[in-house]
């Protein structure tokens, strides 16, 4: 059924008269509705023990047991039967002819465990074993600090297990440049050409005045340790993959990315998986970056991308000339980003980006979560302050659990398809608080309006855009649209409540071909200016122009015996109301209340 909105003067005189015309609308009476330890055994681990699932395809499919094996975790060593390296200042000696020492430069060139311990004052640490050969390292209270490259330089080996012994404190850093060596581009203070997993329990310091962290010409895989990691770009690099899990905490402070995974070879490849761990970033460009996809499975996450939502450049919608002259923050997605810039989003994918379980708190200059492709949210809960957007996917984002308080952004959750089913969801929004808009994170400047541009806005896919909720809880605190659907809206269930916005040129709902409400509890206030309703329902909608009512002021629907179907109070001004509720059914008369007045209507 059509619900265009109920004229103040015919219904409301007394208590809502208003003599505003809704801009944008068929006529002036309706909204629009149109348009660990030194014990055990020593064995050098061979075969299957030792393949990484990166030796597999299809990655992102892969559970938790397969991104991650058996000896990925081990951290025993026996010390009696393993290769003794003391660092001694400016020399060192060790306890095989495995390890060659010229001055403070170690070179490690065979199969064994090594447990390195002492200080080495401007040297450096050199694997450089036959291409079969699987070795591990133990650093138990080591101190090695390179002036002119890396400190531990992973050249040639099969895979190298790193285990940070079970209390120890280590320490590797480069004095602030690096020099070539050889033919590769040496850039990290550790710098592996070869898989590297670091495990164990004990502590990790890096400095990297001049370059990365860690870099991983591979995959690089942790499981355990505490990490703390200042660098002047990525804190941790991989070419092929960056995975996390275990009892693993990691602090960076990095002048690039603190995590990221990227392959410009292998389309499948460049991505990172989290599974566990308590991950403490801030980096002037992105939190967690991959050039293909991210997975995060569980872990407490706490992100500050580009100085935080300070530093953004959203500018408020007051507007729709202020909406024209928008910037979106520091830099968009890939498609459209200006290679200038640096990109200062919480955590980014290339390809898709699904997150089941955790805890994140973010703060990004940025858009907060970023994908390329689409993002799925399964769980977890979020404390979200964005600079742009807190969530925005170029294709489809799918919110089925979880709890989300978005407390700054300049658009709350965007993408071409948004799909929420579950969840506790609350937003405050400069512009949008949901958007449905195609391509890239233009957020929206694809769309269009009634009586302004015309319905198909600026580009071909203007009325592409779907949002459908049909389960959770949506608090949404609006200065712009609260809901744009540069295309259709469909609310199946779930609880909506919108609040704003008070400008005239913005409206409670915007959309271009449909807006159709077949269950659910929905609550709109806003302003009137350029106001819509829902386009068809199947259940009762009550839309109604309520004159200028102050924030605060409490509306109340009652039923014909007096029961309450519902109330609630907006957090900002508003003049116009749109209620409806499976409660509510058409061609029943109602009582709503706005503040101290009282008057009868009847739902459409």
């Amino acid at each position: 059924m059509k619900n265009p909105i109920i004229s103040a003067a015919a219904l409301l005189l007394a208590l809502f008269l208003t003599a505003a015309s809704l801009s944008g609308c068929k006529d002036s009476s309706s909204l629009s509705s149109g348009d660990a330890t030194s014990s055990g055994n020593t064995e050098v681990f061979s075969g299957e023990d030792y393949e990484n699932s990166s030796d597999t395809q299809n990655y992102s499919a892969q559970t938790d047991s397969e991104m991650f094996t058996e000896r990925d975790y081990r951290t025993d060593y026996d010390e009696n039967e393993s290769v003794i390296i003391r660092l001694n200042g400016n020399s060192a000696s060790a306890s095989s002819d495995s390890v060659n020492i010229s001055g403070t430069t170690i070179t490690i060139t065979e199969e064994a465990t090594y447990v390195i311990s002492g200080t080495l004052n401007n040297g450096m640490i050199i694997v450089n074993a036959p291409d079969t050969a699987k070795l591990q390292i133990v650093l138990n209270g080591a101190t090695v600090a390179s002036e002119t490259s890396a400190a531990l330089y992973i050249l040639e080996a099969d895979k190298v297990f790193l285990t940070l012994a079970e209390g120890s404190e280590n320490f590797l850093s480069n004095g602030g440049s690096f020099v070539a060596i050889d033919d590769n581009n040496i850039d990290a203070v550790i710098f592996s050409k070869q898989d590297l997993t670091i495990n164990g329990s004990g502590s990790l310091t890096i400095t990297s005045p001049a370059g990365h962290g860690i870099v991983s010409k591979d995959d690089l895989v942790i499981t355990g340790g505490n990490y703390n990691i200042t660098s002047a770009s990525h804190a941790l690099d991989a070419n092929d993959s960056v995975r996390i899990t275990g009892d693993t905490y990691f602090t960076a402070n990095a002048g690039k990315d603190g995590i990221h995974a990227e392959n410009n070879d292998d389309d499948s490849l460049g991505f990172v998986y989290i599974s566990n761990g308590t991950i403490k970033i801030e980096a002037e460009g992105d939190g967690i970056s991959s050039g293909e996809y991210t997975r995060i499975e569980n872990g407490t996450f706490d992100i500050t991308a580009g100085g935080g939502s300070v530093n953004g450049e959203k500018e408020a919608s007051d507007s729709w000339g202020a909406f024209m002259e928008r910037t979106p923050g520091r830099s968009l997605s890939s498609d459209t980003e200006d290679d200038s810039k640096t990109s200062m989003k919480g955590i980014k994918a290339a390809a898709d980006l699904i997150i089941s379980n955790g805890t994140f708190k973010i703060d990004s200059a940025d858009d907060s979560v970023n994908s390329n492709a689409s993002i799925t949210i399964n769980g977890g809960t979020f404390e979200i302050s964005s600079g742009d957007d807190a969530f925005h996917a170029d294709d489809t984002l799918t919110i089925s659990s979880g709890t989300i308080n978005i407390s700054e952004s300049y658009e709350g959750l965007e993408g071409l398809h948004v799909q929420i089913s579950g969840g506790d969801i609350t937003i405050i929004a400069d512009d949008d608080g949901v958007n449905a808009a195609g391509g890239t994170d233009s957020s929206g400047t694809t769309g269009g309006r009634d009586g302004m541009f015309g319905r198909g806005g600026w580009s071909s896919t203007a009325s592409d855009g779907t949002i459908e909720i049909s389960g959770g809880t949506l608090y949404i605190q609006a200065a712009g649209d609260g809901i744009d659907a540069n295309g259709s809206l469909t609310v199946s269930g779930g609880y909506t409540v919108i609040n704003g916005p008070t400008q005239g040129d913005t409206s409670t709902l915007d959309y271009d071909t449909a807006a159709i409400i077949t269950g659910g509890t929905f609550i709109g206030t806003g302003a009137s200016g350029m106001a819509q309703t829902f386009s068809e329902s199947q259940q009762g909608v009550i839309s109604i122009r309520v004159g200028n009512q102050s924030a605060r002021t409490e509306i109340e629907l009652k039923d014909k015996n007096g029961n309450i179907i519902l109330s609630h109070s907006p957090e900002l001004s508003f003049e116009i109301v749109i209620l409806s509720s499976p409660d509510i059914v058409s061609g029943e008369e109602y009582t709503v209340t706005i503040g101290a007045s009282s008057a009868q209507v009847t739902a459409d």
